[in-house]
């Protein structure tokens, strides 16, 4: 079974076709850590033309009968994309096997495409019984044949015997993924006293854009809020969007630049003005919370602990953004919470 599984392999990586692109242009990824990311990772080496380092991902059983029939099988092709679907997993005698379902989009060098899916059975030997030189995770077998479905819809729901595991939300995988890259340095690794972070929360929020008719269909937009950090009396979070248009995009936050006067200059004494002289944007917000029934998020930084002094922001969702439509300051350090609003599109003139 597994000679033939391979042999559908040879023919497959033999027929690929794509379209002009140099190969530095493709990104660099080789990555091991999961079976998902050594799929991405070999079709990386491909569309960069590093067809050793392809080979490398690999077992002992590769997909052609040698290297040169391996490359010569590229000669028309100049990039693939992929996709792959929900992985599944089996245990047995010392390794894990991993069943990646996977569709892939060859474009020829005439601009003709192809879509491919099928399977790729993926082998992680126990790292505490190997013996130098170590393995990682490789492809152990493999089959993709040709596809009547857009390259959308066509990855298998599953692979292997087992049911099929569990759909991922890519809204959300993504989201989690640009957040990483931006914050896993600067925001928190756990919860204060130790305790791992949590998955973010998630929302769908419906709406129909401005001017749509009575009869138009509703658009979704994910809404996720990630815990960044936590001090004395703060917290702040980093909030993503996401719709089938734009994808992952990071919220910014408008807030007011002030100009605050004190009695003689002094800040513990009275507020005589509070003026706003700009605005900015936040990436974070502080004490914030989304609230569903309101569609609004909501913010409340404390300048100190006891809460006398704070700024709190409103903003609210509507035609697919979130727009600041309040904000109020409490300015005076005298004991007791008399916030003033600076900022009011809520109101009518």
């Amino acid at each position: 079974m597994r000679s033939a599984l391979f042999a559908a392999t040879a023919f497959f990586s033999l027929a690929l076709t794509g379209q002009p692109v140099l190969a530095a242009e493709a990104p660099y990824v080789d990555d091991r850590s999961d079976a998902e990311a050594v799929i991405r990772s070999l079709y990386s080496a491909i569309n960069r033309q590093e067809f050793a380092r392809a080979w490398d991902y690999f077992g002992d059983t590769k997909p052609a009968n040698d290297f040169d029939a391996f490359v010569k099988g590229y000669d028309g092709t100049a990039r693939v994309d992929v996709k792959t679907g929900g992985v599944s997993e089996d245990g047995a005698a010392g390794s894990i096997y991993y069943n990646v379902p996977v569709a892939i989009r060859a474009t020829a060098k005439d601009g003709s495409e192809n879509v491919f899916s099928g399977c790729y059975t993926l082998r992680q030997v126990n790292a505490s019984i190997q013996e130098p030189p170590f393995r990682p995770i490789f492809i152990d077998k493999g089959a993709l044949k040709p596809s009547k479905a857009d390259f959308e819809n066509a990855v298998p729901e599953s692979c292997g015997d087992g049911p099929p595991p569990p759909k991922k939300d890519a809204a959300l995988e993504q989201a989690k993924k640009v957040f990483a890259a931006t914050y896993g340095e600067q925001c928190d690794k756990e919860m204060p006293g130790g305790e791992p972070l949590g998955e973010p929360d998630a929302y769908s929020l419906r709406y129909k854009d401005a001017g749509a008719e009575a009869d138009a269909p509703e658009r979704e937009t994910r809404l996720f809020r990630f815990f960044c950090s936590m001090a004395a009396y703060n917290e702040s979070a980093v909030y993503y969007v996401y719709d089938d248009v734009s994808g992952v995009r990071q919220l910014q936050f408008a807030s007011p630049e002030l100009d605050i006067h004190y009695e003689n200059n002094n800040s513990e004494g009275k507020v005589e003005a509070i003026n706003v002289i700009g605005f900015q944007t936040d990436d974070q917000l502080v004490n914030s919370e989304y609230d569903d029934a309101t569609k609004t998020i909501s913010s409340h930084n404390k300048w100190r602990g006891v809460g006398d002094a704070s700024s709190a922001g409103t903003y609210l969702f509507r035609h697919g953004n979130f727009s600041l439509v309040q904000y109020d300051v409490d300015a005076s350090y005298d004991g007791e919470i008399n916030p003033q609003t600076v900022v009011d599109y809520n109101t009518a003139p």
